[in-house]
């Protein structure tokens, strides 16, 4: 039988958001080593290291929660503020980080929200973080219509779930991305992971973490200009979970409406040309096997009367062998 989620305010909505953050603290003992085959910035880092990271953003979303309830704030304040609620805990998250694990030698910390992986959350920010504060805080009814899967009043206590982990590990990764983006040469970046014991043992050589940093360059700019339009075309969002084995990625059903209207000229010719590689593939691939079976037909023909006209003149020639004898 399936558990929904509190549709309204209430004791049962506060009981359940009580039980959903015991219940992830429990996940955050588990393997949180990267299995899927996306790469995260937090990927360098122990899971010890991984582990306070992903504590202190809950503890920060907690806050939140508390103080968005203390200033009594609306949902349409809330979907006004979004994004600077966002900026903020990235920039809480960051002191807190640096303050609990002591780290060393930080420079000054980037702005988030100029590069491209933060360009990347810049457009989910909304699916990121404000579906969840509503879901926690109003219940799943104030959630908008037709956003997700299923009916409002009838939402499963997993996809919560689900939004939970994920903001967890996205929150984790921004937040050492701006770590990660503050130091300026490779050289620099090695002697900051090294003194403050942040590496896993797979990130110790210099190669390695000049290897890691290139392929995070060019996974956000393949997923920025190529993976995230189709995803949203195709009314997906991809999301970071917590399992037994370790982090993976899945993709849920999400109304993409509004976030196609935030794309880039370039990134809507990307969704043109799937519109022309849709219509396209199945008539070039109708014509191919058309002409596959023209042209094996063609060969049958020719070989079988090959074969005939072969067989008939090896026949007509011992005929005539044995008239001659």
């Amino acid at each position: 039988m399936k558990q929904y989620w509190p549709n309204k305010e209430g004791i049962e909505l506060n009981h359940e958001v009580a039980n959903l953050f015991i219940l992830t603290k429990q996940k955050l003992l588990n393997n949180l080593s990267n299995i899927s085959s996306y790469y995260l910035y937090i990927d360098i880092l122990d899971n010890q290291t991984k582990y306070q990271f992903f504590n202190i953003a809950l503890e920060e979303l907690e806050i939140l929660i508390l103080d968005i309830i203390e200033l009594n704030l609306t949902i349409k304040d809330i979907k006004k503020i979004n994004y600077k609620l966002l900026y903020n805990l990235v920039e809480k998250n960051i002191k807190n980080i640096i303050k609990h694990i002591n780290i060393k030698n930080v420079q000054n910390i980037i702005k988030p929200f100029q590069y491209n992986y933060h360009k990347i959350i810049s457009i989910e920010h909304k699916l990121l973080l404000e579906n969840l504060i509503i879901y926690l805080i109003f219940g799943s009814a104030q959630i908008k219509n037709n956003l997700f899967i299923f009916n409002n009043y009838y939402t499963p206590k997993a996809h919560v779930s689900i939004l939970l982990e994920n903001f967890i590990i996205q929150l984790s990764n921004i937040t050492f991305f701006c770590l990660f983006q503050s130091i300026n040469s490779l050289s620099q970046l090695i002697e900051f992971l090294n003194i403050n014991k942040l590496c896993n043992n797979n990130y110790i050589s210099t190669r390695s973490i000049a290897l890691f940093k290139n392929k995070l360059i060019w996974q956000n700019f393949i997923y920025l200009y190529i993976n995230q339009p189709k995803i949203i075309y195709n009314s997906r969002y991809q999301v970071w979970l917590i399992s037994t084995n370790g982090l993976i990625t899945k993709y849920i059903y999400a109304s993409r409406i509004e976030d196609f209207t935030k794309l880039t000229k370039n990134k809507l010719i990307f969704i043109i040309l799937i519109e022309i590689q849709d219509l396209l593939i199945p008539k070039i691939e109708q014509l191919i096997l058309i002409l596959s079976k023209l042209t094996l037909f063609i060969i049958i023909n020719i070989l079988g009367n090959s074969t005939i006209f072969v067989v008939r003149t090896i026949s007509y020639y011992i005929r005539k062998k044995d008239i001659k004898l």
